[in-house]
């Protein structure tokens, strides 16, 4: 069985994302635009909003995005 998706604000997926080799290449309005570092044409946006968290499709959308597993994104957390 796979672990569970964490509960996390989007500031906390950028910082692991951060971790993970992505940088972040601009921010309009709340969300944050970020590519990785080796492989630009992997993008993936978060929505950042003032402390709530990530809902769990928008999460695994992102980890979709960014080529992560959830084992992996726990690790970086």
């Amino acid at each position: 069985m796979s672990p569970r998706l964490p509960r996390i604000t989007g500031i906390d997926a950028v910082a692991a994302l951060r971790r993970g080799g992505f940088t972040v290449e601009y921010i309009k309005g709340s969300h944050y635009h970020m590519a990785h570092r080796s492989i630009p044409a992997r993008q993936v946006i978060i929505p950042v909003h003032a402390g709530k968290t990530l809902k769990p499709k928008t999460l695994k959308s992102i980890l979709e995005k960014a080529g992560l597993t959830i084992e992996e994104f726990l690790d970086l957390l």
